[in-house]
């Protein structure tokens, strides 16, 4: 018998609510990559109080709804770097979530840790297309939820993203995957033809877009749908705007289906009103700004909770360590450009490694922008929060030009500046030279990264069959503060430039 046959057979002892109340609308309320935002952000946006303002005024205003979260959850500021996710996972049910399902991120501090949040929240937890059994996780999750509404039922199942090349691969030892386009829509058959639901909602946390163009993302799997009706996405950060053309995706019967995404850091609340006669779903972005503060004051006790957290925080937002010349985007240039750079001044005194030719770091491990002027350690413990650790490799040239390629094929990473690399609009490298020469396929180079990368992670395959020399047994971000604090004893200031070291032409 196939997995995915298994899996579907298995789904059929998965939770039915009733709620016995004749509707004409349910409205799905939707979250996705909120990644630790508790606070407004530095734009002033978002904030878990005001979301907590919109998700109760959207159900006072509607009898029937359901709150659900795209995944990522966790991991993105100081909040989850101080406490692993006690504050984020707490919220979960404070909120009032009804089903959430895994993000990437929700696997950054291992099975282990997740299972034991995962195992006191009430909210469910779904997913299609993830088979833990024999793990940490196993017992916690459904495939699928059917909530009734008078004579119509609305089926809502989680689709996740494949972990290989995306998450470490300790942190997820275990699961066994199953590519979500291959069920997708056979769960939404399942539910419709054989369990008799009227829709079928795909809450998913594989991208609007794909990061690897192998893998499907929410728009192949509705061009390839009959059966879903709605997806309430996650993963890529992409902030879907009602109306547009990207709103609506024509599924394989050439039927419109909605799916939205908020982007991320929770500076919207998605809103999908399913009108369950006639099938047509609403969608809009509620904006998460200051407009929510006079209607946030009415939860003085999760604000005295949160403020418990808040006072670590704070020790460490307010702790000065360094001065910034500039502001620098996380994903910014400049922002890449120090991250690497550093990364080279840190490792030959923390390896004894003197001949490191370059540098790579992948732009997603940056998850904060750079302030102009003041530096704290709170801020640096934002920008860098994962538990990554600086690797010195030995690697030919082919694989070097494989990595490359890989970073070209995603839009370019970051690498410092003994490596100047192009390529064109295809994602094919045009040039790539160490410190002024070729890339020689036959060669060996010394190369610094992280062990995120060196297990390739972010799909860097290469990496993996290089040669290690160094592992550091420290969080980068650790070594990365030590710099800053140097650099101030020295009297210096955080410095970068624009330069694009992996340039398009």
């Amino acid at each position: 018998m196939s997995t995915i046959r298994k899996m579907i057979l298995a789904a059929a002892v998965a939770l039915v609510c009733v709620t016995g109340v004749k509707a004409d609308h349910v409205v799905i309320i939707g979250a996705n990559d909120t990644h630790s935002q508790i606070e407004p952000a530095s734009d002033g946006q978002g904030g878990v109080l005001r979301r907590r303002a919109i998700y109760d005024d959207i159900r006072r205003h509607n009898k029937n709804t359901v709150l659900v979260h795209a995944g990522d959850a966790v991991q993105g500021t100081v909040f989850f770097s101080l406490y692993g996710g006690e504050v984020e996972y707490s919220l979960i049910d404070s909120l009032g979530y009804d089903m959430i399902i895994t993000g990437n991120h929700e696997f950054d501090n291992g099975l282990e840790s997740l299972a034991g949040y995962y195992r006191n929240i009430k909210a469910k937890k779904l997913s299609v297309n993830y088979d833990v059994s024999g793990t940490e996780l196993e017992g916690m999750f459904e495939p699928y939820v059917i909530k009734a509404y008078g004579d119509k039922r609305v089926a809502f199942f989680g689709i996740n993203v494949e972990p290989e090349g995306l998450i470490s691969a300790k942190n997820y030892a275990g699961i066994r995957y199953v590519r979500s386009i291959d069920v997708a829509d056979a769960m939404a058959r399942f539910l419709k033809e054989v369990l008799k639901v009227d829709y079928t909602v795909m809450i998913s946390h594989i991208g609007y877009t794909s990061y690897d163009p192998s893998e499907p993302n929410d728009v192949d799997i509705i061009k390839s749908s009959h059966y879903i009706d709605l997806v309430v996405g996650g993963h890529s950060h992409t902030v879907v705007k009602p109306g547009s053309e990207y709103a609506a995706v024509l599924n394989a019967d050439g039927r419109p289906i909605v799916v939205g995404q908020n982007g991320k850091s929770g500076k919207f609340v998605s809103t999908y009103d399913l009108d369950l006669e006639t099938g047509k779903v609403v969608y809009n972005l509620i904006p998460v700004n200051a407009q929510w503060d006079e209607a946030a004051k009415a939860y003085p006790a999760m604000e005295a909770w949160l403020n418990h957290y808040k006072q670590g925080v704070d020790s460490l937002m307010n702790n000065p360590v360094g001065e910034s010349v500039r502001y620098m985007k996380n994903s910014s240039a400049a922002s890449q450009n120090w991250v690497c750079d550093a990364a080279m001044a840190i490792i030959p005194g923390l390896s004894g490694i003197k001949d490191v030719q370059f540098a790579i770091m992948n732009k997603g491990g940056i998850r904060t922008d750079m302030p102009q002027g003041t530096v704290t350690e709170g801020v640096l413990s934002s920008m860098f929060p994962f538990d990554n650790r600086f690797v010195v490799l030995e690697i030919s040239g082919q694989g070097l030009l494989d990595a490359l390629k890989v970073m070209a094929g995603r839009g370019g990473d970051a690498v410092s500046k003994e490596l100047k690399v192009t390529f064109n609009e295809k994602g094919e490298i045009t040039s790539a030279k160490v410190k002024g020469k070729k890339v020689d396929p036959k060669k060996t180079y010394r190369m610094v990264t992280i062990d995120y990368l060196a297990n390739g992670g972010d799909y860097m395959v290469s990496l993996k069959e290089a040669k290690r020399l160094y592992v550091d047994d420290v969080k980068y971000g650790v070594h990365i503060l030590d710099y800053v604090k140097r650099l101030t004893a020295q009297g210096k200031k955080i410095e970068s430039t624009d330069e694009v070291r992996m340039l398009k032409k």
